[in-house]
Order: structure tokens, then sequence, then C-alpha cells
């Protein structure tokens, strides 16, 4: 039980220093803070807490230290740690948890971005950083992907 429990602890900290340098910061950050509040937290020195981590990573990611990067999350996945050993119960919360946080990093209505490629391209091109639900239409055989028959290279 003890390694299953580590084990989500350190998702709980990976995910939560991934909503550190995303939009979904602010409500990631109240989630995670009435999350620990019911353990008995105080919630708003929590939210500092969260807020000085955040700062702390980003000013490590803009310096491309790993190490302190690594460090923030360390804290975390700590404090999880801790929390669940004290309260196993808690397991179940921050699943859920998890799986809100997971669902709000989809795609947001409004916020998609188109781009076009054009030249001599041969396959799918894929630009951003997290990536969820994607499909590759390629067209039929012996066309390019936009739907136009490809002419053998000379």
């Amino acid at each position: 039980m003890e390694a299953e429990l580590a084990a989500l602890a350190a998702s709980g900290a990976t995910a939560l220093v991934g909503h550190m340098v995303e939009e979904s910061w602010t409500q990631a950050r109240g989630r995670v803070a009435r999350f620990f509040a019911r353990r008995g937290g105080a919630e708003p020195p929590l939210e500092g807490e969260l807020d000085e981590s955040r700062e702390d990573l980003l000013a490590a990611r803009d310096a491309e230290d790993v190490e302190a990067a690594a460090d923030v999350e360390a804290q975390w996945r700590a404090r999880m740690r801790r929390t669940l050993r004290a309260d196993p119960a808690a397991a179940d919360e921050l699943r859920s948890l998890l799986a809100e946080l997971e669902r709000d990093t989809g795609t947001v209505p409004g916020r998609e971005v188109h781009n076009t490629i054009t030249g001599d391209v041969h396959g799918p091109v894929v630009q951003g950083r997290t990536f969820h639900g994607l499909t590759f239409h390629t067209g039929a055989p012996g066309t390019a992907f936009g739907g136009a028959a490809s002419e053998p290279p000379r």
C-alpha cells in the first residue's frame, strides 16, 4: 500500500507542477489548496505557498535550472505523501482531483489554433506542447494531404 500511495503522491506532484506553468493554474491552485485545507491546513496561507512554488518553478525554468525545478516537484511530492500517510482516505479524493485537472487540460472551446503548412510535406506536421485526441486524416492512397493527386518527384 505504501508504494501505491508514493506513486499517487508522485503523480499528484507532477500534475501540480505541470499546472503551475499552464493557463489552468488559478483553478488548479484553488482545488489543491482546498484538498489540503480539508486535512487541517489553512487554505489562504497554502495558496501563498503554492504561488511561491510557482514563482520558484518559473524562475528555474527561465534559468534552465533543472535541479531547482525538480526541487519544487520534490517538495510537493513529499507533502502529498505525508498527507496520504496521515489520511489514507485522501487517496480517493486525490485521484478524483487528478482526473478533474486532467480533464481541464483538454481543448478549451474557442482556443483552437489552425496552421497551414505549404511545401514538400510527406506526413503529418505537429506543433505544440501537450496533445490530446489527435486524429490524422491523410486522404486516400495516392493523394497528397490536401486531397490532390501526388506527382512523383522529378
